[in-house]
């Protein structure tokens, strides 16, 4: 039953990994996958097949239990325990998701173009990447994807041109994610799941980010694409920024709420996700009352709405965390077994032990993260993430968290697969992998090695 529960793992892995080729929504076999495995996972616990482990490292043997109702509720409580913690992630991506909707709706990022005002390939090569470094981080590096292909057709007509420019955005957002604990999807979850803070994960890992972005821009700036100037209309841009009048207002209020998240942690030792909420709150209360347009009526208010923001809201990659967390939960709660710790064997779950056995392989671990990276640009890094924090055992900010998150973040920008921002720049500029992977790859690679080494070299002072 161990075997089939770990089958269905694989199984399910491999077809959220082929997920275009199976014309397959990755939500599908990552709902079924975490359905089947907890339905198997309680058969067996409850047969005598194998025990689980919880999240405080109690074991509980069914068969072998004297009181089975204590065993029966420990069973209940480490389920709750896994919903949880995945519960936390989804409320936090919901709330952020929900604000940076209403900011769309409002028009707000359309703010952004008309700091746009370069014709030179160069320097708008420049200023993309860095607006997609910062925003990423902010409003996390898909979303900042989205926004900047966005105006990336409004500046360059040329399809060929816009291609180049679409893959280093897609570096940049990556890089721009992974030292913000609300910039990336897995930082979101090391933040949430206590592995790092907020003020460490920034402090340790903006300058590596830094280098990450800077290296594969410059060297870029070098290469023949970005040599010239664009042929754009400058006006036809600018005209976005009149459209509202709520425009600023709701863009500079919603990046200000979801960067008030950390702080708020901070002040109120609570977790992130009610920070989001509140966060949400502001933000909703205000789009309620503001005047989008000079002639403002109650008829056009529902096109502003939360509601309708509420709407846009891509449920999909919320029910895929669900899946592909609870999974991973189970994995992690299945004993597969026992280590030697300090002389004494100790049952431990799937994940912890596949750990233990890499440890031994590959005794140095910075060799294992750094596979880690190259791994989520082949498959998704969220699920890599998720079972790395099952496998460790280490104290807040230890520094394998800080070269997990970096590892994890810029590394699936070495595929266009790899990423959700590079996932997104291949829908919308339909970018065909075979391109991605001759033009850009290389370049991401020389950006996440030189930024790693430049972490490792960090850790170490």
């Amino acid at each position: 039953m161990t075997a089939v529960i770990i089958l269905i793992f694989v199984m399910g892995y491999l077809a959220i990994t082929l997920e275009h080729p199976l014309k397959l929504d990755k939500t599908v076999p990552a709902l079924l996958m975490a359905a089947l495995m907890w339905a198997l996972l309680a058969i067996g616990f409850h047969q005598g097949w194998f025990n689980v482990i919880d999240g405080h490292e109690n074991v509980f043997d069914f068969l072998g239990a004297h009181d089975k109702e204590h065993v029966e509720e420990g069973f209940t409580n480490m389920l709750l325990h896994h919903l949880g913690k995945t519960a936390e992630i989804l409320v936090f991506l919901i709330g952020a998701m929900t604000i940076v909707e209403i900011v769309d709706l409002h028009q707000g990022f359309d703010v952004l173009k008309s700091w746009v005002k370069t014709t030179s390939k160069k320097k708008l090569l420049w200023i993309l990447a860095i607006l997609a470094f910062i925003l990423s981080a902010i409003i996390d590096n898909l979303t900042a994807t989205i926004v900047l292909i966005t105006l990336l057709r409004k500046l360059i007509p040329e399809r060929n041109d816009r291609l180049w420019f679409a893959g280093m955005i897609v570096i940049a957002a990556n890089a721009g994610g992974a030292w913000s604990p609300i910039g990336d999807v897995t930082t979101t979850m090391l933040w949430i799941g206590k592995r790092v803070s907020a003020l460490h994960l920034v402090e340790r890992l903006v300058l590596p980010s830094i280098i990450c972005m800077v290296i594969p821009v410059f060297v870029a700036t070098l290469l023949p694409a970005f040599k010239g100037n664009v042929n754009t209309d400058p006006n036809e841009y600018n005209e976005a920024n009149k459209s509202l009048l709520s425009s600023k207002t709701m863009l500079f209020l919603g990046l200000g709420m979801i960067v008030s998240v950390p702080i708020f942690k901070t002040v109120t030792h609570l977790p992130p996700y009610l920070g989001m909420m509140l966060a949400l709150g502001v933000v909703w209360l205000v789009s309620e009352y503001i005047h989008p347009e000079e002639d403002f009526t109650n008829e056009r208010k529902h096109l502003y709405s939360a509601h309708k923001a509420l709407s846009r809201i891509e449920m999909s990659s919320i029910l895929f965390f669900l899946g592909i967390l609870m999974a991973v939960a189970a994995l992690e709660a299945l004993v597969y077994g026992s280590v030697n710790i300090d002389g004494v064997e100790v049952q431990v779950g799937t994940l912890r032990y596949v750990a233990e056995i890499l440890n031994s392989a590959i005794p140095n671990q910075s060799v294992v993260i750094f596979i880690l990276g190259i791994l989520s640009a082949i498959i998704d890094n969220v699920p890599l993430v998720a079972a790395s924090m099952g496998m460790y055992d280490l104290p807040m900010d230890s520094s394998l968290w800080h070269l997990i998150a970096y590892s994890a973040g810029t590394g699936g920008s070495m595929l266009i697969i790899g990423s959700a921002a590079g996932v997104a720049a291949m829908g919308m500029e339909k970018i065909d992998f075979i391109w991605y992977l001759k033009n850009i790859t290389w370049l991401a690679a020389i950006g996440f090695i030189v930024g790693y080494f430049a972490l490792l070299f960090m850790e170490t002072l």
